[in-house]
């Protein structure tokens, strides 16, 4: 993951860095991971797997344990902007 590029509002009054990565090296963040419960680990992850600059997939953490408790694919999302 490069740098924290934004703080970004979550739940409540807490503040957390969103983190980016450009990870097809076309000079686009295309991986945006985030800390929603201020604890300092990551739990949220979104990714744009095709570069269209929407998120194709999202992974929840919730137990932080390394596997995502939910998946969603393919959801058009629009990514954090940074």
């Amino acid at each position: 993951m490069t740098e924290p590029q934004e703080t970004v509002e979550t739940r409540g009054d807490d503040r957390v860095e969103l983190m980016t990565s450009d990870a097809n090296g076309d000079g686009k963040p295309d991986v945006w991971v985030v800390d929603t419960d201020g604890d300092g680990k990551p739990d949220l992850y979104q990714f744009d797997t095709d570069g269209d600059g929407k998120v194709d997939v999202t992974m929840v953490d919730l137990d932080q344990d390394g596997n995502p408790d939910t998946v969603v694919d393919g959801d058009g999302g629009t990514p954090p902007t940074a």
